[in-house]
Protein backbone atom coordinates (compact mmCIF):
# COMPACT_ATOMS: atom_id res chain seq x y z
CA UNK A 1 0.00 0.00 0.00
CA UNK A 2 1.49 3.37 -1.13
CA UNK A 3 1.77 5.70 2.31
CA UNK A 4 1.51 8.60 0.61
CA UNK A 5 -1.99 8.33 -0.85
CA UNK A 6 -2.90 4.53 0.19
CA UNK A 7 -3.54 3.23 -3.62
CA UNK A 8 -2.71 -0.97 -3.42
CA UNK A 9 -0.59 -3.00 -5.68
CA UNK A 10 -2.18 -6.03 -6.63
CA UNK A 11 -0.36 -8.58 -7.52
CA UNK A 12 -2.47 -10.81 -9.30
CA UNK A 13 -3.54 -7.29 -11.59
CA UNK A 14 -0.03 -6.00 -11.36
CA UNK A 15 -0.28 -2.62 -13.16
CA UNK A 16 -0.27 -3.35 -16.80
CA UNK A 17 -0.82 0.57 -18.00
CA UNK A 18 2.58 0.97 -16.57
CA UNK A 19 4.42 -2.17 -17.64
CA UNK A 20 3.78 -4.12 -14.97
CA UNK A 21 1.98 -7.61 -15.52
CA UNK A 22 -0.45 -9.08 -13.92
CA UNK A 23 1.03 -11.91 -11.68
CA UNK A 24 4.24 -9.74 -10.99
CA UNK A 25 5.50 -10.27 -7.20
CA UNK A 26 6.11 -7.19 -5.28
CA UNK A 27 9.46 -7.91 -5.11
CA UNK A 28 9.72 -8.53 -8.83
CA UNK A 29 8.44 -4.60 -9.24
CA UNK A 30 11.34 -2.71 -10.63
CA UNK A 31 12.59 -0.17 -7.72
CA UNK A 32 12.13 2.92 -10.44
CA UNK A 33 8.40 2.39 -10.67
CA UNK A 34 6.28 5.05 -9.62
CA UNK A 35 2.01 4.77 -7.63
CA UNK A 36 0.31 5.13 -10.51
CA UNK A 37 -2.22 7.68 -8.51
CA UNK A 38 0.52 9.74 -6.64
CA UNK A 39 3.84 9.44 -8.14
CA UNK A 40 5.36 7.93 -5.01
CA UNK A 41 8.63 5.91 -4.93
CA UNK A 42 8.41 1.73 -4.42
CA UNK A 43 9.88 2.69 -1.19
CA UNK A 44 7.17 4.67 0.13
CA UNK A 45 4.65 1.34 -0.03
CA UNK A 46 4.27 -0.65 3.12
CA UNK A 47 3.21 -4.47 2.91
CA UNK A 48 -0.51 -4.93 4.23
CA UNK A 49 -2.55 -8.13 4.71
CA UNK A 50 -5.74 -7.64 3.06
Amino acid sequence: MCLICGWIYDEATGDPEHGIAAGTLWADVDMNWTCPECGARKEDFEMVRI
